[in-house]
């Protein structure tokens, strides 16, 4: 059984992995089903990572491993993104890479652009520097639960699609 995702330490490392679309109920429990038997077998050089998940939004999988426990090696990343890729095919929807920009939009509704069209997006006012962001590329759960993960674009990352506008 994977760990309980709040009682990782701090310094667990984190892995933010996006959907395109929204999941459908039936879609995150088949995600959340397959994660956790992944997670109770995942190992690195022969010993079992201390690891659990969260799904935030129905679209958003968030992996942390603590790396006192065990750490995590090259290849138990690469094992994990073998199991994305085939997950995410299974769902027809992508949950690697991080070549978009996930937002909310004045609804409060999640969003996805690819950087161009948030860049096109700014220019025309549609999202401003105050717009919600999400910043996919933290690493760790100190970071997610400073609230780094989510705020205004003006204070991520984000911002560099303002500074021309």
């Amino acid at each position: 059984m994977p760990a309980d995702f709040e009682s990782l330490p701090d310094s667990s490392r984190l892995w933010v992995y996006a959907s395109r679309r929204e999941l459908a109920p039936d879609e995150a429990a088949a995600l959340l089903a397959a994660i956790d038997a992944f997670l109770a077998e995942w190992s690195a050089h022969g010993s079992r990572l201390k690891a659990a998940r969260s799904l935030r939004h129905n679209r958003f999988l968030l992996i942390a491993a603590d790396p006192g426990a065990v750490p995590p090696s090259g290849c138990s990343l690469d094992a994990l993104a073998g199991e994305l890729r085939r997950l995410g095919g299974r769902l027809g929807t992508g949950l690697l890479g991080h070549d978009g920009v996930w937002y909310r939009d004045g609804g409060g509704a999640v969003r996805h652009a690819t950087r161009g069209d948030f860049r096109a997006q700014a220019h025309a006012g549609a999202v401003t520097p105050a717009t919600v962001v999400f910043d996919n590329s933290i690493t760790t759960l100190a970071e997610l639960r400073a609230g780094e993960w989510e705020g205004p674009a003006c204070d991520r990352w984000h911002a560099i699609f303002f500074d021309a506008t």
